[in-house]
C-alpha cells in the first residue's frame, strides 16, 4: 500500500500568509520538493495546478517536468489532448535514456477520467488513454461520480455504476494492448445533498471508498482510490479527523494506491504546505497500524518478566526494550509529546506552526534536481519549459 498527494487544487494556502491564493508553477515545484523530503508519502500526484500556464500544452509538459525535477518518487500526471502523449513519453524517454529503458522502470503515469457519470464516455480522454498505452506509459483508469448527484442515492447503486464505468475504462485498454499496465480507480464520492457539494469527510464516504477497494481486490485489480479529501479549510481537528478516518479504512481495506491522501484542504480546492507536513505525521501513524509486528520469543517473555519483577520493577533498560525502540516505533517531526510545562514553556504552539517550521525548513534545504544536468539543457532546449533555470 502506498501514500500520495493529488488533487489538482486551483489555490495554494500560502506557507508565510496562511492565505488562500491561486497555485502556480512554482507551487507545483516546491511541493515536489517538500514532498521529496517526507519520508511517510510515497508518490507525487499533482497537488495544484499551475494557473500561471496559458495553453493546455504549457501546463502539461511544464507539469511533468518541475514534477520530475523536484521528486525522486513516482510522478502521476494528467495530459489534456491526446497529441500531448507523445511529448511526455519522449520527455520520459528521454531521462530514462530510451523507451525501453522507461517500460523496464517506469517513473511516470497518467491519470485519465475517461467517464463523465453517469455511463457516458468522455472522446477526447478515452483518446489520451488510447495513445498512453501505445506509448508504453503506465495509466489510472480512474471514474469519479457522486451519490445522488450522477449515480443513485444509494451506497449499492453508487458502487455497481461506478464499478462498470471503471470497467469500461479496462475494457478500452484490453483493446488496445492486452498487456497493458493500468491501475483500476473507481472513485465514488459522497453528495451534501442540502447543497450539493462534493463532501469529502464524512462517514459516509470512508465506507464508501472502503467499499469500492473491497470490490476492487474481489476482482484481482490493481487499485487505487482518492481518500483524505476534507472539507476543513485548514489543517485543524476537523481535518486530522477526517482525513484519519478516510485514508486508515481506505488502507484497511486493502487499497494499494491512495491519491490525495495528504496536503489538501476544502474539499479538494487548495493544499497546504504545513498541513502536508502535519499529513505526513499521519500517514506515518496509518502505516504503522499496518505494520507486521515482530512479536519476539514467546518463551523468552515470562523470563524477562521475572527479571523486572526481581530487579529494577520496569523494562525501560531491557536488551530487547533497547534494541527495538529504534525499530517497532514511529517518532513523529511535529506532534507534540511533551509535558504540559515543556509544551508551555515552547510557546503553547500548535501542530500547524510546527509544521510550517519544518515546511520552511525543508524548501530552503532540499534543493535536488533529479534530472542529470545535461538532461535537463535538452530537455529545456526541446520543450518550452517555464520553470526558471536557477
Amino acid at each position: 500500500m502506498y501514500l500520495g498527494t493529488g488533487g489538482a487544487s486551483p489555490h495554494v494556502i500560502d506557507l508565510e500568509t496562511g492565505a488562500y491564493r491561486p497555485s502556480s508553477l512554482q507551487d507545483l515545484y516546491d511541493l515536489a520538493r517538500l514532498v521529496d523530503g517526507l519520508n511517510n508519502i510515497h508518490f507525487f500526484s499533482r497537488p495544484v495546478v499551475a494557473g500561471d500556464m496559458d495553453t493546455p500544452k504549457l501546463l502539461d509538459i511544464n507539469t511533468a517536468f518541475v514534477a520530475l525535477k523536484g521528486t525522486s518518487k513516482h510522478v502521476c500526471t494528467s495530459i489534456s489532448w491526446p497529441s500531448h502523449v507523445s511529448l511526455i513519453a519522449e520527455m520520459c524517454y528521454a531521462i530514462a535514456g530510451s523507451r525501453e529503458a522507461f517500460m523496464e522502470r517506469p517513473f511516470l503515469s497518467v491519470l485519465v477520467n475517461h467517464v463523465a457519470s453517469p455511463l457516458r464516455l468522455v472522446g477526447e480522454a478515452c483518446e489520451v488513454l488510447v495513445a498512453a498505452i501505445r506509448h508504453g506509459l503506465p495509466v489510472h483508469i480512474n471514474s469519479f461520480s457522486l451519490l445522488g448527484a450522477s449515480t443513485p442515492v444509494t451506497i449499492a447503486g453508487t458502487l455497481a455504476q461506478n464499478i462498470a464505468e471503471t470497467i469500461a475504462g479496462v475494457v478500452l485498454a484490453y483493446s488496445v494492448n492486452p498487456a497493458a499496465a493500468f491501475v483500476f480507480g473507481p472513485r465514488p464520492m459522497v453528495t451534501d445533498l442540502r447543497t450539493g457539494a462534493l463532501t469529502g469527510g464524512g462517514g459516509e464516504q470512508a465506507f464508501l471508498t472502503a467499499s469500492a477497494v473491497q470490490l476492487s481486490r474481489h476482482l484481482d485489480l490493481p487499485n487505487s482510490t482518492i481518500a483524505g479529501a476534507t472539507d476543513s479549510k485548514i489543517a485543524d481537528a476537523q481535518s486530522g479527523y477526517e482525513k484519519s478516518l478516510s485514508v486508515t479504512m481506505a488502507a484497511h481495506a486493502g487499497c494499494n494506491l491512495i491519491t490525495q491522501a495528504c496536503g489538501t484542504q476544502a474539499s479538494l480546492m487548495a493544499c497546504s504546505y504545513g498541513g502536508m507536513v502535519v499529513d505526513n505525521d499521519m500517514l506515518g501513524s496509518i502505516l504503522r497500524s499496518l505494520h507486521r509486528h515482530d512479536l519476539g520469543a514467546v518463551d523468552a517473555v515470562e523470563e524477562s518478566i521475572l527479571e523486572a519483577v526481581e530487579g529494577d520493577g520496569h523494562f525501560l533498560g531491557h536488551p530487547e526494550t533497547i534494541r527495538r525502540m529504534k525499530t517497532d516505533f514511529l517518532y513523529p517531526q511535529v506532534a507534540d509529546r511533551k509535558s504540559h510545562e515543556a509544551w508551555i514553556e515552547d510557546g503553547s504552539r500548535q501542530v500547524i506552526d510546527r509544521a510550517r517550521d519544518l515546511a520552511s525548513s525543508i524548501l530552503r534545504q532540499q534543493r535536488p534536481s533529479h534530472l542529470d544536468a545535461s538532461i535537463e539543457a535538452g530537455l529545456r532546449k526541446k520543450f518550452p519549459i517555464r520553470l526558471p533555470d536557477k
